[in-house]
C-alpha cells in the first residue's frame, strides 16, 4: 500500500503544472496593457490597441514579441506599486510580405503610453538587433511623450532613441506612423525617420502644445490645427501623407514597404512587369510653353500601371515625388509640376525634392527626373527666407547621388534650375528631351530685352521679331544635344522604350564619392 502511494505520489505533476499555469497568467497579463477599461476607452476614441495595429500591419502569425514582461523601475511618485508588464510599448519582429521587419508599437493603455527608461531601452534593442541583421524598422506612436515620474531618465531613454535613429539613417529604412498624440521630445524621433505618416482625427505632432502657446504668445489654437494630419501634410511638410483612418494608413504602409530594400546593401525589390496606364501621345505636352498641364498624366505613360505611389502629395505641389516602376523595377521619380506655380523651384519644393533623392540615394534606388521648370520662384519672400541655401540642398542632393539617374526634359528648362533638375553636369546618367523642350538661360521675352535692350528703347515694334528669332535659335533642345548636355531628342510616344532601355543599360552601375566623414549640405 505504501508503495503505491509512493508510485502516485509525484505530485510533482502539479508542481510542475504551477509554471506553466504562472507563464500563461503572466502571458494574459502582458496583452491587456492598462486594461479592459481603457482598451474600451482606446476603442472609443477611434484609435486602435497597440496588439491591433501590430496585427493589422504584419503577415498573419508572424509577429514574435520580445520584452513582453519587462517593467520600469521606478521607485518615486508611488510607482513601485504601479507596475503594468511591457511598460507601453509592444516590441518585436514579424514579416511583411514576407519579409523580415523590426516593429514597436506604443501602448496608449499603459501610462498613456508614456515613456520610461524601460520603455525606451527596449526599443534601443530593438532597433540595435534590426541594424545587426539589416531589417526595416517600423514605430507606430501613440504616447503622452515623457513619462514625468522619471525625469531626467525619461529624458535620457529618447536621446538613447534619436541617435539609434540616426545611425541606422541610410542604413534601414525607418517609418513612423503617428496614431496618436506625439508631443515635445517624442516628435524628433519620427523626425529623423524617413517617412512620416498620419491618421486624420487621432493624430497629431508638436513640439509645444496649444496651453503653452496660449501663455507665451496668446495665440488661441486647437491641437488639430496646430499638429493634426492636415496641418503637418500641407503647411509645414513634416508628414509625408495622411490617411482617414488607422486601417487605410497600416494598409498604405504595407504598400510602401513594397518599394524599399530592406537594408544599404540590397537591392529594392522587384514588382509585376506592367505596361503603361496609357502610352503617351506626342502631343502630350501643349506647344503653348505658357499652357498648363498635368504631369501626373506624363508620369502615368513612363510607368508600370497603376505603380506611382506618390510622396508628399499635398506638401509642396509644384513638385511631384514617389515611386514608381518601370518594367517592375522600382524607380523614384522628382517632377516639376506646371499646374502649380508653372512648376518653378521654391524652398518647399526644392527640400521636399532634396530629402526624397538622398533616400533614394541611401537605398539603391534609380532616379527618374521629369523637367518642366521656369526657374526658381522669384521675390522678396523667397530671398530673405533663404532660397539660395534651400534650393543648393537640391542641387547638392543630385550631384550627391551616385544611383542611376536618368532625365527627361519635357519642355521649359531655365537658367540655374535647368542645372540642379539632374543635369548632365550633376552626373546624370542619360539625359533626354523632348522636342517641345526649351534649353536656355532664360525665357525669350526676359532674353530679348537684355540683349537687345538699346534696340528695343530705338524701335520697340522690334521686339516681337526679335523674341521670335530668338526663340527659333535657342527655345530649343538642340543647342544643349550639340553641346553633349543633352543624349538625344525623342518623341513622346518612344519614351517609355527609352527609359525601359537606359533603366536596365544602368543596371549595373557604380560610381563613389571621394573620401571623406561626410559631406557639408547647405543646412
Amino acid at each position: 500500500m505504501a508503495k503505491a502511494e509512493k508510485s502516485k505520489e509525484p505530485q510533482t505533476s502539479t508542481k510542475t503544472a504551477d509554471p506553466f499555469q504562472k507563464l500563461e497568467k503572466v502571458r494574459v497579463q502582458a496583452a491587456e496593457g492598462g486594461g479592459i477599461d481603457r482598451i474600451e476607452k482606446q476603442h472609443q476614441a477611434g484609435k486602435k490597441t497597440a496588439r491591433e495595429r501590430i496585427q493589422f500591419l504584419l503577415d498573419p502569425g508572424t509577429f514574435v514579441e520580445s520584452g513582453a514582461f519587462v517593467t520600469h523601475d521606478c521607485p518615486d511618485f508611488g510607482m513601485e506599486k504601479k507596475k503594468i508588464l511591457g511598460d507601453g510599448v509592444v516590441t518585436g519582429t514579424g514579416k511583411i510580405d514576407g519579409r523580415l521587419v523590426h516593429v514597436f508599437a506604443q501602448d496608449f493603455t499603459v501610462f498613456g503610453g508614456s515613456l520610461s527608461h524601460a520603455f525606451a531601452q527596449k526599443i534601443c534593442r530593438l532597433m540595435d538587433q534590426a541594424m545587426k541583421v539589416g531589417s526595416p524598422v517600423i514605430g507606430l506612436n501613440d504616447s503622452g511623450g515623457a513619462r514625468i515620474q522619471e525625469g531626467v531618465r525619461s529624458l535620457g531613454g529618447y536621446a538613447d532613441i534619436f541617435l539609434r535613429n540616426t545611425l541606422a539613417s541610410g542604413v534601414v529604412p525607418q517609418i513612423s506612423a503617428i496614431l496618436g498624440p506625439c508631443a515635445g521630445g517624442a516628435v524628433y524621433s519620427p523626425a529623423i525617420t524617413d517617412f512620416i505618416f498620419m491618421a486624420e482625427k487621432t493624430s497629431y505632432m508638436f513640439i509645444t502644445g496649444p496651453d503653452v502657446i496660449k501663455t507665451v504668445t496668446h495665440e488661441k489654437i486647437t491641437m488639430e490645427e496646430l499638429g493634426g494630419a492636415e496641418t503637418h501634410s500641407t503647411k509645414s511638410g513634416v508628414a509625408h501623407r495622411k490617411f482617414p483612418d488607422e486601417i487605410s494608413l497600416i494598409q498604405n504602409l504595407r504598400k510602401l514597404m513594397q518599394y524599399l530594400p530592406s537594408h544599404n546593401r540590397e537591392k529594392p525589390p522587384r514588382g509585376e512587369s506592367k505596361n503603361p496606364k496609357n502610352s503617351l501621345d506626342d502631343s502630350i505636352i501643349p506647344l503653348a510653353s505658357q499652357k498648363p498641364y498635368d504631369m501626373h498624366s506624363v508620369i502615368d505613360g513612363l510607368i508600370d500601371a497603376d505603380s506611382f505611389f506618390e510622396i508628399q502629395p499635398d506638401y509642396a505641389k509644384n513638385m511631384l515625388i514617389g515611386f514608381g516602376r518601370v518594367k517592375g523595377e522600382t524607380v523614384g521619380i522628382v517632377a516639376n509640376q506646371p499646374l502649380h506655380l508653372a512648376g518653378c523651384l521654391d524652398i518647399q519644393a526644392s527640400v521636399k525634392a532634396a530629402r526624397f533623392v538622398r533616400f533614394c540615394d541611401c537605398f539603391n534606388i534609380p532616379i527618374l527626373t521629369l523637367v518642366d521648370v521656369p526657374g526658381f520662384l522669384p521675390g522678396t519672400v523667397q530671398e530673405y527666407e533663404g532660397i539660395i541655401r534651400h534650393g543648393a540642398k537640391l542641387l547638392y542632393a543630385f550631384a550627391e547621388a551616385t544611383v542611376p539617374k536618368v532625365t527627361l526634359i519635357t519642355r521649359k528648362a531655365y537658367g540655374g534650375a535647368y542645372d540642379v533638375m539632374s543635369s548632365k553636369h550633376l552626373r546624370g546618367d542619360v539625359n533626354l528631351a523632348f522636342p517641345t523642350a526649351e534649353i536656355a538661360v532664360m525665357g525669350a521675352e526676359g532674353a530679348v530685352s537684355i540683349l537687345y535692350r538699346e534696340d528695343i528703347k530705338k524701335d520697340a515694334s522690334q521686339s516681337a521679331k526679335l523674341t521670335a528669332e530668338y526663340k527659333e535659335r535657342f527655345a530649343n533642345p538642340y543647342q544643349a544635344t550639340s553641346s553633349g548636355f543633352v543624349d538625344d531628342v525623342i518623341l513622346p510616344s518612344e519614351a517609355r522604350k527609352r527609359l525601359e532601355i537606359s533603366f536596365a543599360n544602368l543596371q549595373n552601375k557604380r560610381d563613389s564619392n571621394p573620401p571623406k566623414k561626410h559631406g557639408n549640405i547647405p543646412l
